[in-house]
């Protein structure tokens, strides 16, 4: 790996791209990162032994820069860095509702840009991130996309089209889990349980449900199936989740959140 990769912005995202790459053989001294203060760049060079630039300093130096800042801060960022950035150089977006054409028009023409969405499990090397090329990024950008964020989870490549729907369905996803397991200890606690206990009921099955349908391979309609006897407890569980429309509500859910998704990469924030 002899290319230099700067990664700006690093929050949390940003750090657990950093460590990644660390991890998947990356060396730190080549890894640039950019922070806004002093004292979490000496943060960031005493836990992985990296060096901190500015972000111009780091559009000279890096052959990939990954743009991971909050949304409302790309357009500064960019106009700060395309003074610098040539077209030999690989930007990676991983903010959120970004487009690679917004990236692509404040750049050097023929900039190659990928979009990319991960989602917060990569701070445990458990994410989702969806991959898209820009118009003038190649297999080739996409292939050292997918080994960067490889290193904290699995990669899908979609066109472009389809990242508010992704976004809805992976980058938002965990929240719905967390609400989920949320309600579902308010329940063990109404029947009984202490909540600590009704947590660790709920989360194992969750962890448990999760390694079933990734490594059996089954739809999980034959996995709820294998759950459901005749007459029995879940069968009436699921009965009352049909009546109270729980499956309508989750589909007028996720499509508000790709909603909301296209609505911010229109600038309607």
């Amino acid at each position: 790996m002899t290319q230099t990769v700067a990664v700006l912005g690093t929050g949390k995202i940003g750090e657990a791209l950093l460590s990644g790459m660390i991890r998947a053989g990356w060396r730190p001294a080549d890894l640039l990162v950019t922070t806004r203060r002093g004292d979490r760049a000496q943060e960031l060079h005493t836990r992985y032994g990296v060096e901190s630039v500015t972000n111009a300093e780091a559009a000279k130096n890096a052959d990939i820069l990954i743009l991971a800042v909050k949304p409302q801060d790309m357009g500064k960022l960019l106009d700060e860095l395309a003074p610098h950035v040539t077209a030999d150089r690989l930007v990676i977006s991983a903010a959120a509702g970004i487009t690679t054409t917004f990236v692509e028009d404040r750049l050097t023409p023929g900039t190659p840009v990928v979009r990319v969405m991960p989602n917060t499990p990569v701070l445990v090397d458990e994410g989702m991130s969806v991959i898209s090329a820009g118009s003038h990024a190649t297999g080739a950008h996409l292939a050292t996309a997918e080994e960067i964020f490889g290193g904290v989870g699995k990669t899908l490549r979609v066109p472009e089209s389809q990242q508010d729907a992704a976004t809805a369905l992976s980058g938002s996803g965990p929240a719905y889990f967390y609400f989920l397991v949320e309600a579902m200890t308010d329940a063990g606690i109404l029947l009984g349980l202490p909540r600590a206990q009704a947590h660790d009921l709920i989360v194992q099955a969750a962890i448990g449900a999760a390694v079933m349908l990734r490594d059996s391979g089954e739809h999980p309609v034959k996995l709820r199936e294998a759950v459901t006897s005749p007459a029995g407890t879940t069968i009436s569980a699921i009965r009352e989740l049909e009546n109270h429309g729980v499956r309508a509500a989750l589909i007028a859910a996720l499509e508000a959140a790709r909603d909301r998704s296209r609505e911010l990469a229109s600038g309607n924030g």
